[in-house]
């Protein structure tokens, strides 16, 4: 290679190599650079990437982290490549005729929103997303939307009232009725706004890698995906057990000597609920030609497992027909979320006002954030008061944040579904250009407006649902909905779903996607479980499964909860199984995890992580709870403070959770 080559790698990498490029160091650079016909400028860029990617923000090179960028410069090649390919066999050449079937859609603007009523346009490059067409009929309300307390949808006299509750007349409003960590007392909110915010979000999720085109999937690029998740759990349990390789084997194939088999849970029946009788683990193409085979846990002290789940088990098959599993081998962990010592100051500062606050010696406030969870509305009328009232409360504490899950136009609402609803006056300005983006705007857009005029420097995070009508990406996982024409101010930020978030130094990862309800119905335990618990057993599927939706297949949507629609079936997890490595949790565990459920409301530690599920804000026929997370600045020894290691955060030990009725 050329001597003015070298003289620039050491020239941009001496410094982060201790001020000179070791021989060895040095050698792989230069060959990273010839395998992929980079510069040298191009290859310091990668490897500031790869720096941010592992939330280093000073790594040194040496030959370990050199030989681990050439690594991840090879997969990335590798994952554009795949990419590529799957964006050119997914074209298509004609369009798919409209379904005309009625569906109940009295306004004209659901467009293909409903369940069971398919719409796709023609082979453009929008064919699969969803259309909204102009209202046939709207009615007109006097008052303005911007009120909600105020502005009320009638009930139809056709409609049955049931046992639902208004929610003005909702019993215990306010009443905390479960607290994590009570140790930590909660501050009285300030009586002024913050001069300045005092967070820092950054998403950490890719946005792009999100914006797939949907209903697009080919059954051969998901069973590579699935495929290679297997391969990759093998390589985790090898490095963690210190296994050899001809430790590993097919469980499929017939034997005499005890194996490790790693593999994927399934049921021996596409219609039949997984049971201790229809156990198959699926082996991967690599070691045993993606065969299944009869999975015996007679011999195991205790397991609990889920269709989709990869597991190292320890057995033998004797016969050729059967795998009798003699121990489930622990899965390792991804490592827990750290920053560097300067980082945990910088936030310390900014929670205090900054370097230039009067009172920067004195302990700053904690951080306070609320979180929610769709439904919004109760099902009986599209006021949205819930929502109005928690971001009154988000407003009247100042709270740093607030975060909201879908679904926010929520396509299992009764009104909804049949497009049976009112609109304010000034919806109908312009009445050939409403769509349900218009909905929004008048109806949802003004609780977000009057909390940021209270405090301007709050933070609202809006993550989307396959359940909301206004997204036009329906498979998870999902892209944001695009902000345009909803009237949002600037202080919202929408994101993906799932989507990993930093605020401050907390790692904060989201999933509107109710995981917990279907792995609670999918699951199956005996014996002694390592967790007896099931709040605190199922939230560590997906901590040891690294993933926000383990579960494969998910669970036929006739046996999840009725909605309130005229055929009561929900619309089902809508997952798109090419692109379920975008569900991954990459790099570190998150400091809290978010998973809303209708199981219930529920905040706990597990693994370290806080997993909170702050409950539906709106039940079907009642007011729901919501979830306020208050977050301590970490306290470092003074060892910590002069360390050039990364800290771990250790949130669990420093955040209260509170669930509280709206």
């Amino acid at each position: 290679m050329a001597e003015s080559t070298v003289d620039e790698l050491h020239e941009r990498f001496g410094a982060v190599a201790g001020g000179t490029l070791e021989a060895d160091v040095l050698a792989e650079l230069q060959s990273i650079m010839r395998l992929h016909s980079i510069d040298a400028e191009e290859l310091w860029y990668k490897w500031e990437s790869y720096s941010m990617k592992m939330g280093v923000d000073e790594m040194k090179l040496n030959a370990e982290t050199a030989n681990a960028l050439k690594k991840d410069v090879q997969e990335g090649l590798e994952r554009e490549n795949r990419s590529k390919g799957h964006l050119q066999t997914n074209k298509r050449g004609a369009a798919t005729p409209r379904n005309t079937a009625g569906n109940g859609d009295m306004l004209g603007i659901l467009g293909n929103a409903v369940p069971n009523t398919p719409r796709v346009g023609s082979a453009s490059r929008s064919s699969n997303k969803r259309k909204f067409e102009t209202p046939s009929i709207f009615r007109v309300k006097a008052d303005p939307a911007s009120s909600p307390p105020d502005f009320k949808t009638p009930l139809r006299p056709s409609e049955p009232t049931g046992a639902t509750v208004p929610f003005n007349d909702r019993a215990n409003a306010g009443q905390t009725v479960e607290v994590l960590n009570d140790y930590l007392l909660v501050p009285e909110p300030p009586i002024a706004p913050y001069s300045q915010p005092r967070v820092k979000s950054v998403a950490n999720s890719d946005y792009k890698a999100l914006a797939y085109k949907t209903m697009a999937m080919k059954s051969s690029e998901a069973s590579e995906i699935l495929d290679d998740r297997i391969i990759e759990f093998m390589t985790l349990v090898q490095s963690h057990h210190n296994l050899e390789d001809d430790a590993f084997g097919s469980a499929a194939a017939q034997s005499t000597n005890e194996i490790v088999a790693v593999g994927r849970i399934a049921c021996d029946s596409l219609e039949g609920k997984l049971n201790s009788s229809s156990l198959v683990l699926e082996t991967s193409r690599r070691i045993g030609g993606g065969l299944r085979v009869l999975l015996k846990v007679d011999k195991l002290k205790g397991f609990q497992f889920f269709p989709g789940q990869i597991v190292a088990l320890k057995g033998i098959n004797i016969s050729g027909e059967d795998f009798t599993a003699s121990e489930v081998l622990e899965m390792p962990l991804l490592r827990g979320a750290a920053s560097a010592p300067a980082k945990f100051e910088e936030y310390s500062q900014r929670l205090r006002g900054g370097p230039d606050a009067m009172d920067s010696d004195s302990d700053p406030a904690p951080l306070s954030i609320i979180i929610g969870s769709g439904p919004y509305t109760a099902d009986d009328n599209l006021d949205f008061e819930p929502l109005h009232a928690l971001c009154s409360r988000a407003a009247d504490t100042y709270a740093d944040a607030l975060v909201l899950t879908g679904p926010f136009l929520d396509v299992d609402h009764p009104l909804i579904a049949v497009g049976d609803f009112d609109l304010p006056e000034e919806a109908l300005a312009e009445p050939d250009t409403i769509s349900m983006t218009t909905v929004f705007k008048y109806l949802i857009s003004p609780a977000f407006i009057s909390l940021c005029t209270a405090n301007p420097h709050t933070v609202i995070i809006l993550v989307p649902s396959v359940k909301d009508v206004i997204c036009n990406h329906v498979s998870w996982p999902q892209e944001r909905f695009p902000r345009k024409d909803l009237g949002l101010p600037k202080n919202v930020m929408i994101v993906g779903n799932p989507m990993t978030l930093s605020l401050n130094e907390i790692s904060l990862g989201i999933s509107s996607q109710d995981i917990m309800t279907e792995l609670r119905k999918a699951e199956v335990t005996g014996g002694q479980p390592k967790d007896t618990s099931l709040l605190a057993r199922l939230p560590r599927y997906l901590i040891e499964q690294r993933h926000f939706f383990p579960l494969f297949p998910p669970v036929d949507r006739e046996a999840l909860p009725k909605t309130g629609t005229l055929d009561t079936r929900p619309v089902g997890a809508m997952i798109d199984a090419s692109y379920l490595k975008l569900g991954e949790m990459v790099n570190v565990r998150p400091d809290v995890l978010i998973v809303p459920s209708a199981l219930g409301f529920f905040a706990k530690v597990v693994e370290s992580v806080v997993v909170i599920n702050p409950g539906f804000l709106s039940k079907r026929k009642a007011a729901g709870t919501y979830a306020k997370l208050t977050v301590y600045p970490a306290k470092l020894s003074e060892e910590e403070t002069n360390s050039t290691q990364m800290i771990g955060h250790r949130l669990h030990e420093r955040a209260r959770v509170d669930i509280i009725k709206i």
